[in-house]
């Protein structure tokens, strides 16, 4: 079976699921990002002068997701929802306008879009889950759900009351747990599939109401019996305290709670199992559906080409000039082509220096903002650690270089000082400030154990002057880490397909371990892009180098 099954058959759960108003994480964006682009699509094709793309795109896919997420999520969501339309807009290239689509071919292309999000969510995020909603407490939506909720429940408990009592409502809630345990059931269980069948016959319970004779109790008994035969291990304890309840009403509303965490368990189940499916074709899927919405939206590679010249104008600026000699797949029709695998490199390491407020982000590399944004910011935290602990050793001197433990301390006083440092509250000027006291306290301590001599004063004040001038952008200390750090994940890049991994530079020593965590995060996340979309890369790369090659060629030849 291809991938296009395990992609519809996971979204008629996320169907089953959001009927229930559960779902609001992950799964929830890949759907929004489709229905945008639908709403993109229309404005553009009803007003094409006024073409806003990939802000427009990010900013409606992060608002409705904000709000589920936690404090650090939300702060890194709110950053890239800060490139506002209109922010940025004459950076965005400008292109031919679109052609005019019809609405099937906008609920199509949204289809395609959200299968291709949802694809790429479940095969870079091995964490991907689907979870319950969790609606902040005063909300409109909240007030509106209990409000609807409690005035279901308190009439059926009002009809359940009446003499004699009417079961209208609790038949229909009992054909809606007949269907949702069916659904749970595999072709193989037939001996179950006969027993849910025969013990929730609608027409026969239909029949006992009207005759007074149904017993309610003996029915929710028998579907507790079914729901623990059924339920993951997990919600055990869920089914054990439904016993408990004895009261009809309460009994009821509490199934239907159960039950929506079991189908949330049977989706995340259809995930794990799809994902082995999902990663063998995963790429060839999404270039397809990118192929599709390129198709219906032609300019959708301008941010691309403007990235990708932009790495190429910084490798002629750095004198780049000639080919590297381990690459052969890009121009080489003169000495001054530029190699298009090191142009990717470049390209690639500019996303971990990106505006994320003033700029749009390149159209093939939307889905995984977030996680470049969030390497962003690791990797500046882990800039200021490594900094703080190369100006502490430099003052220490070759004393406490080989003590162990004593470089993770550092780290740890540095790591909880620098929490939030991203946020528009932190003051890192400040935060460095306790830092040197901390660091300075420690490095006497650890003296004084292995028999030096504590810092004095003086030294003291030396130690502290160099952390805190740390906040300056124009330390040279921070300049030469930062550059270190940046030509580690350059060599990263260059041999990721080999065997052997570069060796870590001078200076980055007491951070490799995070260092390393990064970079392979970061060259995972690369590598399935470049998978993906290497062969637009290397087109719009063919006509940007085979330009500069030209011009080159125009220039010797005037000379």
């Amino acid at each position: 079976m291809g991938i296009e099954f395990y992609i519809n058959f996971f979204l008629v759960l996320f169907l089953l699921l959001s009927a229930f108003g559960w779902l609001r994480g992950k799964f929830l964006s890949c759907e929004q990002l489709g229905q945008t682009i639908v709403q993109n699509q229309l404005k553009m094709s009803q007003n094409p002068d006024k073409l806003n793309s990939s802000e427009e795109k990010l900013s409606a896919l992060e608002d409705d997701e904000e709000e589920s997420l936690d404090n650090s999520d939300r702060s890194v969501r709110k950053r890239i929802r800060q490139s506002a339309p209109g922010s940025h807009r004459d950076d965005t290239p400008k292109s031919s306008p679109s052609r005019p689509v019809s609405i099937e071919e906008l609920m199509e292309t949204a289809k395609g879009v959200t299968n291709m999000a949802l694809a790429h969510e479940i095969v870079v995020n091995g964490d991907f889950q689907i979870k319950p909603a969790e609606l902040p407490e005063h909300s409109l939506e909240k007030k509106v759900r209990d409000i609807v909720h409690k005035a279901f429940w308190d009439c059926l408990e009002a009809q359940l009351k009446e003499d004699p009592p009417t079961y209208d409502h609790a038949i229909k809630l009992l054909g809606e747990i007949k269907e949702s345990l069916l659904s749970f059931l595999l072709p193989g269980h037939t001996r179950l599939r006969s027993q849910i069948t025969e013990v929730l016959d609608l027409d026969l319970i239909k029949q006992e109401a009207e005759n007074g004779a149904l017993d309610i109790s003996k029915l929710v008994k028998f579907v507790i019996g079914m729901m623990g035969t059924l339920c993951a291990p997990a919600r055990d304890e869920d089914i054990k305290k439904l016993k408990d309840i004895n009261e009809i009403v309460p009994l009821f509303r509490a199934i239907f709670s159960v039950l929506d965490l079991m189908k949330m368990d049977m989706a995340n189940f259809a995930v794990s199992s799809i994902r082995p499916k999902l990663m063998q074709q995963s790429a060839e899927y999404e270039r397809k559906k990118f192929q599709e919405f390129l198709e219906k939206q032609p300019n959708s590679l301008d941010l691309v080409t403007k990235w990708l010249q932009e790495a190429a104008d910084d490798l002629a600026k750095l004198g780049h000039e000639v080919l590297p000699p381990h690459c052969n797949d890009g121009a080489t029709g003169g000495a001054s082509a530029l190699c298009f695998t090191a142009v990717q490199n470049q390209a690639y390491l500019k996303l971990l220096k990106w505006d994320h407020v003033n700029r749009p982000f390149p159209e093939t590399l939307l889905m995984d903002q977030t996680r470049f944004l969030e390497m962003q910011l690791e990797l500046e935290q882990l800039l200021v650690v490594g900094t703080v602990l190369l100006v502490t050793f430099s003052a220490a001197g070759p004393a406490l270089i080989d003590v162990p433990g004593f470089a993770d301390r550092i780290k740890t006083i540095v790591k909880v000082l620098l929490t939030g440092m991203h946020l528009p509250s932190f003051n890192l000027k400040e935060s460095l400030a306790t830092v040197g006291e901390k660091v300075c306290a420690e490095v006497n301590s650890c003296l004084s154990q292995h028999g030096f001599t504590p810092f004095s004063a003086e030294r003291e004040a030396v130690l502290k002057g160099q952390i805190q001038a740390v906040a300056s952008p124009d330390n040279s200390i921070s300049k030469l880490i930062d550059s270190r750090i940046q030509k580690f994940l350059e060599n990263y890049l260059a041999s990721s397909h080999q065997k052997s991994l570069p060796a870590i530079p001078g200076g980055l020593g007491p951070i490799q371990r995070e260092l390393e965590e990064i970079a392979a995060k970061y060259i995972r996340l690369v590598n399935y892009n470049r998978m993906v979309f290497s062969p637009y890369y290397d087109a719009v790369l063919g006509k940007i180098l085979t330009k500069e090659e030209s011009q080159i060629v125009g220039k010797s030849e005037e000379s």
